[in-house]
């Protein structure tokens, strides 16, 4: 009787331990599949206008990710202007670090380093010493939303945890700014755009409304500013 229920209760504790490393695989799977290759063109319109395009691409890198893009843009009564952004990222989302550069009719850049909800910021600007800055967070997991790159619109559409939908708020860095603030993103459901069916996304600030537009594995396919006239379409 005494090794009868001993082998159930072994039984029971084998089960046990499979549902337990089951669940932990699923888990590990599903932080896994967070991000995915990507790789494409925007072009982008200011009121209809075409001003510039972007190339990007999202990929796999030592253990995280890296997504990295160049815009060309030249908007009317302004010099012509190249911006690039390198974007190291963990798996859950969390930025490593950051590299912007843009040149124009002079070349800026900055290297930023992210630990513990700090980000560790060394601004060069042409003709100048170089500056630093850190500026801390609440939580390591940092929405970066450079100006003009908009290939990390495609990464917040990532983070967003589609699981529980509704509005999630984010720590924001605007890096060529140096401006940290806060970001609200909200599934809008289905949304139509040029006659094609997308999952939409709505990211608001304290002054400003972005729309994303998003096929079924949530990669970004649109982009739209309402205030600014702004659209980024991808090629």
């Amino acid at each position: 009787m005494r090794n009868s229920l001993k082998s159930k209760i072994s039984v029971c504790v084998l089960t046990a331990c499979v549902v337990a490393l089951s669940s932990l695989a699923a888990q590990s799977q599903k932080k896994a599949v967070l991000f995915a290759p990507d790789k494409g063109k925007f072009t982008i319109q200011l009121d209809g206008q075409t001003v510039g395009h972007e190339e990007f691409e999202i990929s796999p890198s030592s253990g995280g990710w890296a997504a990295q893009g160049t815009t060309d843009l030249k908007v009317p009564d302004s010099p012509a202007t190249r911006v690039t952004g390198t974007l190291t990222l963990q798996p859950d989302g969390a930025p490593v670090s950051y590299e912007w550069s843009s040149q124009a009719e002079k070349t800026n850049g900055a290297r930023i380093l992210f630990a513990n909800g700090v980000a560790k910021i060394t601004l060069q600007m042409q003709g100048a010493r170089p500056f630093e800055q850190n500026l801390t967070f609440n939580t390591p997991l940092i929405a970066v939303l450079d100006n003009n790159l908009y290939y990390q619109y495609g990464v917040l559409a990532r983070v967003y945890d589609w699981s529980k939908r509704g509005p999630q708020n984010l720590p924001v860095l605007i890096p060529q700014e140096l401006t940290p603030g806060s970001v609200t993103v909200d599934s809008t459901g289905s949304v139509n755009a040029k006659g094609k069916s997308y999952d939409g996304l709505r990211v608001t600030t304290s002054d400003l409304e972005v729309l994303l537009f998003l096929d079924s594995n949530h990669r970004l396919m649109r982009l739209e500013v309402p205030a600014a006239k702004v659209s980024v379409a991808r090629d």
